[in-house]
């Protein structure tokens, strides 16, 4: 049990007897806590908080009593095992026995990240059910999972980006012991796991923080969502930086990715994001611990180095454009967030994978800083749940582009210094679709079915012959049930063979390239002036230098010679033509 009474939100066992309750409720004159179904008063505190400790066990279910008698969940809440409109659930954080107790974490050099929803990812759609799965990731090269977000949200099935009980992981899913022995599994396996979380909105269903604490919000400064959170409350920016050391600590996440940080609005000092790593870095000294960021504004600063390269914020951010370049370049489509790139789809690849921001106009901004991003700082792919399932139709790049095509864009993936990251089954060449599916009724679902056909012209459009009519139905459960894993393919003669080209590419980059990616934390980059059809790029290590060609043309094209070892493509290339789409990979030493 904790040593001490948490200072902060929610609910904690101080003895096998005793727990300890804690509420902000500024709004509120009085309230009380219903445990087992006995009223218990709470103490007013200064700023808006109330708190009681009472004898409880663990199992106990509770809820929060407002003075007009509505009874809500705990916001804090660690178990909801009725949903977002039961009550809460009393847990013992300290009860499970970890097996890879030693476990410390991976290098961020090593990450070949695979990113998975715990619903698809088995036909059991559970936490337990994933962990039987890893043996087969760690088979295919995959050194981390990143998971789509677990926070309670409302219903029985949803993507997780409308969370609103951020501490208690989905019922549906299973127990939060058995999300820890999921990270567990993982670390047995040597694979680090990432944990997506949702810090910048609320889901639309289920949240009652606006009945007791309206300044939880800041109805002034609007997101695509609703009101802003207002982080410039002590309380609000407490549950959240609380929020990220619960994950990293009581379960052992080697990471965290933060969804749509750009959505994030604080006026205070420091900044929530900065206090956020600072803590998280001074907590876990110890251990590697990864903080990834989703930034639509696509701000280097957030991802900068310090001179001496090491991290000044964040390990890492999503590289959106590295998506788009490629994704236009193999299948055409030119709509949505496409656009900008359909007239410059080379050069915006070409520097995608070398600055790590293409200067579309959106990224303006973003390269007028002269902040160093070394490429590790980037995490790039070819699909992720965002370019897959806001697709009409969910359709995976393997049922767009051409094999070769995808064969060399994976490569250049894997064999470029930027940090890849793969889309559960892609690693065996799934073609099952991926569909936007959430669980809400009446005018919230109407809503979200009307809101598909625009989501869907945001990410290459309806097909030809489509209207909206067409279209997957979100709320039906046979679009959730659509988008499962079909393992049976992985054991196929052609998953297999997927597999193995993966683990060739990930053993590739493990010794050729994670080295060299250690040993120089802020590399620099040569790109060669070549015409379309063509990336040549020479990455430089303080010396080393690690080489790449490729040619995602249909023929022959002469390219800049290679001098170093080949890695990747056959023999050495001295200036002679590069057979089209194929891939060439070296490492120089200088």
């Amino acid at each position: 049990m904790p040593d001490l009474v948490r200072k902060t939100w929610g609910a904690e066992l101080t003895s096998d007897d005793v727990a300890h309750f804690r509420l902000w409720a500024p709004d509120e004159q009085a309230v009380r806590l219903v445990l087992a179904d006995v009223p218990h008063s709470m103490r007013a505190l200064d700023s808006g908080w109330f708190e009681v400790s009472a004898r409880a066990r663990v199992g106990d279910r509770y809820w929060f009593e407002l003075s007009d008698g509505t009874r809500v969940a705990d916001p804090a809440s660690r178990a909801q095992p009725e949903g977002v409109s039961g009550p809460s659930m009393l847990v013992d954080r300290s009860a499970y026995q970890w097996k890879a107790s030693s476990w410390r974490g991976r290098p961020w050099e090593e990450s070949i990240i695979s990113e998975l929803h715990v619903g698809c990812f088995t036909p059991e759609g559970t936490f337990r059910a994933a962990a039987e799965r890893l043996p087969h990731l760690a088979q295919a090269g995959i050194t981390a999972i990143e998971i789509m977000p677990v926070a309670e949200f409302q219903g029985e099935r949803g993507w997780g980006y409308d969370g609103v009980l951020p501490y208690a992981p989905h019922h549906a899913y299973g127990t939060p012991d058995d999300l820890k022995a999921l990270v567990d599994a993982a670390h047995g396996l040597g694979m680090m796991v990432l944990l997506d979380v949702v810090y910048n909105h609320f889901g639309p269903e289920g949240n009652s923080l606006p009945r007791y604490a309206s300044r939880f919000f800041n109805g002034d400064r609007p997101t695509p969502w609703g009101a802003s959170i207002a982080f410039e409350e002590p309380a609000v920016r407490r549950f959240f930086i609380d929020n990220a050391l619960y994950w990293l600590g009581d379960f052992r996440f080697d990471g965290l990715r933060l969804d749509a940080t750009d959505q994030i609005r604080d006026t205070s000092e420091p900044h929530f994001l900065a206090a956020l790593t600072r803590e998280v870095q001074e907590t876990f000294a110890d251990r590697n611990v990864h903080l990834v960021v989703e930034d639509a504004d696509r701000r280097r600063n957030l991802v900068r180095r310090n001179e001496d390269g090491t991290i000044a914020f964040f390990t890492a951010g999503w590289n959106d454009d590295f998506h788009h370049g490629l994704h236009v370049i193999a299948t055409g489509e030119e709509r949505g967030f496409y656009r900008p790139f359909a007239t410059r789809r080379w050069q915006a690849t070409r520097e995608a994978m070398t600055d790590g921001f293409a200067s579309t106009e959106a990224a303006k901004s973003a390269r007028q800083q002269d902040d160093p991003v070394p490429p590790q700082a980037r995490v790039s792919f070819l699909q992720n749940h965002d370019q897959i399932g806001n697709r009409a139709f969910g359709e995976r790049l393997v049922s767009l582009a051409t094999p070769d095509q995808l064969r060399v864009m994976t490569a250049m993936l894997m064999l470029s210094p930027q940090i890849p990251l793969f889309f559960m089954g892609e690693e065996y060449g799934e073609s099952q679709p991926f569909l936007f599916f959430a669980h809400y009724a009446g005018e919230l679902g109407e809503a979200v079915r009307r809101g598909r056909h625009g989501e869907a012209e945001n990410f290459g459009g309806m097909p030809p012959g489509k209207t909206a009519d067409d279209l997957p139905d979100p709320i039906d459960p046979q679009t959730f049930a659509a988008s499962k894993l079909r393992w049976e393919r992985a054991a196929s003669a052609s998953g297999r063979t997927h597999v193995a080209f993966m683990r060739h590419l990930a053993n590739i980059r493990q010794r050729h390239i994670a080295p060299l990616m250690r040993q120089c934390k802020l590399p620099n980059f040569k790109l060669h002036p070549a015409p379309d059809g063509i990336v040549a790029i020479d990455w430089s290590f303080g010396g080393p230098l690690l080489e790449l060609r490729t040619n995602l043309t249909s023929g022959k094209s002469p390219v800049p010679p290679i001098r170093g070892e080949p890695i990747f493509g056959g023999e050495t290339l001295d200036g002679s033509e590069l057979p089209g789409p194929g891939i060439f990979a070296a490492v120089r030493s200088n």
